[in-house]
């Protein structure tokens, strides 16, 4: 197809996509029916009229635009993102920034791994000896490792709850962004988030807080002494978890904000005697 016949396409596509999105109220209309066309032209298939407005439908649908795109970006990695894993967010890549600074070599494990983006990153920013991955999901495992693929990392991928699976004595770090909503959050969440990605890596018990304390009282039995754990929480009870921390005896407990400017991310070092 001549390149003037293609750019007039794909204007009259994507002028039409975005007013179908504009009258499912979905924010900037233009900017995604952009960013879906740009997207699909990238992919292994072209972006044919009917695949776009096969897009654009999901889109307006409610179905998150990484879902319907199949990609997302983190950090320095463009990773595949479906309905198995939580769709990763931008605040997170502050806590893989933290780790970094704490940790750089050693054994890392990344506990409730979903699609793989903060163990992938650490894999390939990091000097670790080992990253490995953990997931009570065998379809998010799945797509971790898919990208792992993807990116040519390294990383171990293991089945099991939080860190359970995992030997005594045998990390220098753990990171998490477990499920941290309290059961009535989860229940009010937008239906864009709450039909499309899974309830497992979203609600931890009545008070949010279930994952959280469990991976505070067992991952002081799989660090080495003085190693570190990160972890995201919800910023309304950032400081409930950090003096959980503290009456657990865990040391050199920080609380820290996001890029929002919201307390989001717990630091705390395993001290020489647990």
């Amino acid at each position: 197809m001549p390149e003037i016949e293609l750019v007039s396409l794909r204007h009259a596509a994507v002028q039409e996509g975005a007013q179908r999105l504009a009258r499912a109220g979905v924010p900037e209309p233009r900017r995604k029916a952009l960013r879906i066309w740009k997207e699909l032209s990238e992919s292994d298939q072209p972006a044919t009229p009917e695949r776009y407005h096969a897009a654009i439908e999901r889109r307006a649908s409610g179905e998150p635009l990484p879902h319907v795109t199949g990609w997302i970006g983190f950090r320095h990695l463009t990773l595949r993102s479906d309905a198995r894993a939580l769709i990763p967010r931008p605040e997170t890549e502050g806590l893989v920034e933290l780790l970094l600074a704490k940790v750089r070599a050693g054994r890392v494990a990344d506990i409730g791994t979903g699609s793989g983006c903060i163990a992938l990153s650490l894999a390939l920013e990091g000097e670790y000896s080992d990253v490995i991955g953990v997931d009570r999901s065998r379809r998010a495992l799945a797509q971790a490792a898919e990208n792992r693929a993807l990116v040519g990392a390294r990383m171990a991928l293991v089945q099991g709850d939080l860190s359970e699976p995992l030997r005594t004595d045998a990390f220098d770090a753990l990171i998490s962004n477990p499920p941290y909503l309290t059961a009535a959050e989860y229940a009010s969440l937008d239906c864009s988030v709450r039909d499309w990605e899974p309830e497992l890596a979203l609600a931890s018990g009545e008070d949010g807080l279930d994952a959280t304390a469990r991976l505070l009282a067992d991952g002081r039995r799989v660090l080495r002494a003085g190693g570190w754990l990160a972890l995201e929480v919800d910023c309304s009870r950032a400081s409930q978890a950090a003096a959980a921390a503290v009456q657990l005896g865990w040391r050199d407990v920080q609380v820290h904000m996001d890029l929002f400017g919201r307390e989001r991310f717990l630091l705390a070092r395993r001290s020489n005697t647990r």
